[in-house]
């Protein structure tokens, strides 16, 4: 039987298995023994049932089929070289930069190239930190250390490692991990040290999942942190806390704040004017009595403390303060919100005041508020007849 001289095959290489998808290549049969593959796309098995039908095939199929025919009523030699030449592509060339491109993949592993990349960019200190964090699990992982690793079974195992490391991480936490990671494999396919990032499977294809619902501090809980009788350093940890509750300062900006360049006085309150290291967004917000009596204290500065320190002893403040809510720095930033919108702040302005750059964000703490949908409720209940 007579083979086709030009057709379209999926997965010569037997690729799905193991990593989800194929390569569709175009056949040609120039002479006995001869022959050329051209890849014009990657898919999974499903895609492909589709893709084999498409126009784009037919019209790749067509092209080559007279490439061939031409070559031979024209008496050519039946070579890849010559069917190079007729499709325009320099075979040196291109040779020469696969090989410079095979060397370099093979000299640099995946993780190498990670961290390459890393010192290229100009991150922020806390982006730089989740890089390093999730680098590290990659490493305690194992198995995604060369470009041959980034298959999606590998992908998949370290879902499965993420999940099974510390039971009690959260899924959007892990869905975090695979977006740093996700980030990297698509510039090696871009860099075409992979065929195509692996997170394209459909085995990779993991769930988002829902956050923890927060659990601000409401005002009571805020006075009687305050009223608290603390030790030294739990005092010092305790003050920068109400300092960011009752300014809506994240840790990292509380630390960068600084009384002399970043307030403005209006009418006898103090405002700080600024802008976030996270999102470089700018905020107004003011500081509070309960706020400005901590910079009272201390020369209107902040304490100045790490944020794993400061979380340690915010622990033993929940203990000694009788607070049935876990403690956190960010949990600070939460209940200004959520304190601001219990008074009826205008949700723009304490977008404002937060330096969110999208009102969505903000919503997020009326979600929470309780106390302000009963009075609400109270008041439409005495109005409506």
């Amino acid at each position: 039987m007579q083979k086709e001289i030009v057709s379209v095959i999926y997965d010569r290489k037997r690729e799905v298995l193991n990593k989800g998808f194929g390569k569709v290549e175009i056949r040609i049969y120039l002479a006995n023994r001869v022959r050329k593959y051209v890849t014009i796309h990657s898919c999974n098995p499903f895609e492909w049932k589709e893709y084999q039908y498409s126009e784009e095939v037919r019209a790749q199929v067509t092209i080559y089929k007279r490439i061939v025919e031409l070559m031979i009523k024209n008496r050519e030699e039946l070579t890849i070289e010559n069917l190079d030449n007729h499709l325009g592509i320099n075979t040196t060339r291109t040779k020469e930069k696969r090989e410079v491109r095979e060397k370099k993949a093979s000299r640099t592993g995946f993780l190498d190239f990670y961290m390459e990349q890393i010192a290229k960019e100009k991150l922020k200190p806390n982006t730089s930190k989740r890089r390093t964090v999730v680098l590290e699990a990659l490493k305690r992982y194992g198995k995604l250390n060369s470009f041959a690793d980034l298959t999606p079974r590998n992908i998949k195992g370290f879902d499965d490692f993420l999940h099974e490391e510390d039971p009690n991480r959260s899924q959007p936490t892990i869905h975090d991990y695979h977006k740093v990671v996700k980030k990297f494999t698509r510039m090696a396919a871009q860099y075409e040290y992979i065929a195509k990032d692996p997170y394209e499977s459909p085995l990779c294809k993991f769930e988002r999942g829902k956050s923890q619902e927060r659990r601000p501090l409401l005002e009571d809980e805020l006075i009687k942190i305050r009223d608290c009788k603390l030790g030294p350093k739990e005092g010092r940890v305790r003050d920068l806390f109400i300092f960011c509750a009752y300014t809506g300062l994240s840790y990292v900006d509380s630390q960068n704040f600084d009384f002399e360049t970043m307030t403005e006085n209006i009418n006898g309150q103090v405002y700080i004017d600024g802008k976030r290291i996270k999102t470089g967004n700018t905020f107004f917000t003011p500081i509070l009595p309960p706020a400005m009596k901590v910079l009272k204290k201390y020369n209107y500065e902040v304490p100045r403390i790490s944020n794993q320190k400061a979380n340690d002893y915010l622990h033993l403040v929940e203990v000694e303060c009788k607070i049935h809510k876990p403690l956190t720095m960010h949990v600070a930033r939460h209940s200004f919100a959520t304190l601001a919108l219990s008074y009826d702040i205008p949700i723009e302005d304490v977008a404002r005041m937060m330096g969110h750059s999208n009102i969505r964000t903000t919503q997020v703490y009326a979600k929470i508020l309780k106390k302000t949908i009963e009075r609400h409720a109270s008041n439409l209940a005495n109005l409506i007849k």
